[in-house]
């Protein structure tokens, strides 16, 4: 069955356009390739996350982290720790890739160099001194003519806390060094209180059962453990009267007010005003955690924690000015930037693919536009090259009828057989013209041949006449 020639043509058309661009395919696919495996723009489906000890807002905050980032795909390994200064440790020693870290323990220089950066600052973690009310001593009324009113024994320094009961929580958790610092601006040693290091969890329940007299939290206003605490009978919040002084001594340290009835209004509680000190909590990150990791928390920081709180304003977090180290550029982006309009409509894999590769892609436009001019002389010398391999056999064929060699029938025999060889060429219609011009040729040379005497065209000498 004979193919026909608009097919052939076709087929032959699309050979020689593969055949002519595929050097330039070749190169941008080979460089996409390098490229894609130098980069890596694609990052790891799993990335661990140091949160908290269990019932701390930590731990509540790693859930919503994993879950926020689960839609993209990305597992989210929440890591258990004792608080702050176990998540340091395990971001120094490559054993966590994004860790919550408070204000205060980070050291900014060498942890700067050890090459730990911040995603942002994300919230206020206050400084909560829970007690029991009964465990204070009561006031003594003061002299006077009328019997005064009773007021409830409140904490207000923490000079007050001298030979109470008072857990500071977990070495890892790094509030025994900071209070511990705080003590002695008060100057009081350690073992003037009996000091405990229960975990979060079981010091809640001693300081409810009687068996603790003081509980230090640190810990921000969404951990269930200090709801829990703010509603118990009997138990109240210290009252720091001087969390400006502390700020001076501590930098790391900010006066905040727990305004009144924040946490329940029909009840009221808190009665009155709170001042409290507290830190600021920063997500800190590895250097070589993947850059497409870091924006997603940084981005997902965004709507967990940019809403308005018992301490802050909405849109005061997440912000790079309370960080202690460095923001990397994808928190920075994700803080005070605006997102590529591309994240609004690709999914992450091929948003983050572009993000990761556009100076590649435009250094890959740029290569193209010279390149792309080789293609269409490739493209003409291979379709000029289906003519033009004939016209060696057309010249030895005219070499012969110049130099009369060859037998006349013989190379009339071979212009034939070019000429239809020539006739079964396929070419498109715009470079139809050298076709016909080698036909011509054809037909130009055997017009030459016949036109010779035969016995030009023998390889004898030529016959004599008759008489």
């Amino acid at each position: 069955m004979r193919v026909p020639r608009f097919v052939k043509l076709a087929v032959l058309a699309v050979r020689d356009l593969i055949a002519s661009a595929g050097p330039v395919v070749f190169i941008v696919i080979g460089v996409l390739i390098a490229a894609y495996v130098y980069l890596e723009p694609q990052p790891p489906k799993t990335v661990r996350l140091a949160t908290g000890p269990a019932g701390s807002a930590y731990a509540e905050f790693g859930r919503r982290y994993a879950t926020a980032l689960r839609a993209n795909g990305i597992t989210v390994v929440e890591q258990a720790t004792s608080g702050s200064l176990d998540n340091l440790r395990l971001l120094r020693e490559g054993q966590a890739d994004v860790g919550f870290v408070r204000g205060g323990a980070a050291d900014p220089v060498a942890d700067e160099e050890a090459g730990l950066t911040s995603l942002g600052a994300l919230f206020y973690e206050p400084l909560w001194i829970f007690y029991r009310q009964e465990a204070l001593p009561e006031p003594t009324p003061a002299r006077s003519a009328r019997p005064a009113r009773r007021s409830a024994p409140a904490i207000t320094s923490l000079a007050q806390l001298k030979d109470l009961r008072v857990n500071v929580g977990t070495p890892g958790s790094g509030v025994p060094e900071v209070f511990e610092r705080m003590l002695r601006a008060n100057r009081l040693d350690p073992p003037q209180m009996r000091l405990s290091q229960l975990e979060q969890a079981p010091a809640t329940e001693a300081l409810e059962a009687g068996l603790l007299d003081v509980v230090v939290l640190a810990s921000a206003p969404q951990s269930p453990l200090v709801q829990r605490l703010l509603r118990t009978p009997g138990v109240a919040l210290a009252d720091l009267g001087q969390a400006e002084a502390y700020t001076r001594i501590f930098p790391f340290f900010s006066a905040v007010d727990l305004p009144r009835g924040v946490v329940d209004l029909a009840a009221d509680v808190p009665p009155h005003d709170v001042a409290m000190l507290a830190a600021t909590t920063s997500l800190l990150t590895r250097e070589d955690t993947h850059p497409a990791l870091r924006q997603l928390f940084a981005q997902a920081a965004q709507g967990i924690h940019s809403g308005a709180g018992w301490f802050n304003g909405a849109r005061d977090f997440p912000n790079t000015r309370t960080s202690e180290l460095p923001v990397s550029p994808e928190g920075d982006r994700a803080i005070n930037g605006t997102p590529p309009f591309w994240q609004r409509f690709l999914p992450f894999w091929a948003s983050n693919l572009v993000e990761r590769m556009w100076l590649v892609l435009g250094g890959l436009v740029v290569l193209l536009l010279p390149l792309s001019r080789i293609v269409p002389p490739l493209y003409t010398f291979r379709v000029r090259r289906r003519v033009f391999r004939w016209y060696a056999r057309l010249r030895e064929i005219e070499a012969k009828v110049d130099a009369g060699t060859g037998e006349r029938n013989e190379l009339l025999d071979e212009l034939d057989e070019l000429d239809r060889v020539a006739n079964k060429v396929t070419v498109p219609l715009s470079y139809a013209q050298e076709l016909y011009m080698l036909r011509n040729n054809i037909h130009a040379v055997r017009k030459r041949l016949l036109a010779k005497r035969p016995a030009a065209a023998g390889t004898g000498p030529a016959p004599s006449p008759s008489p």
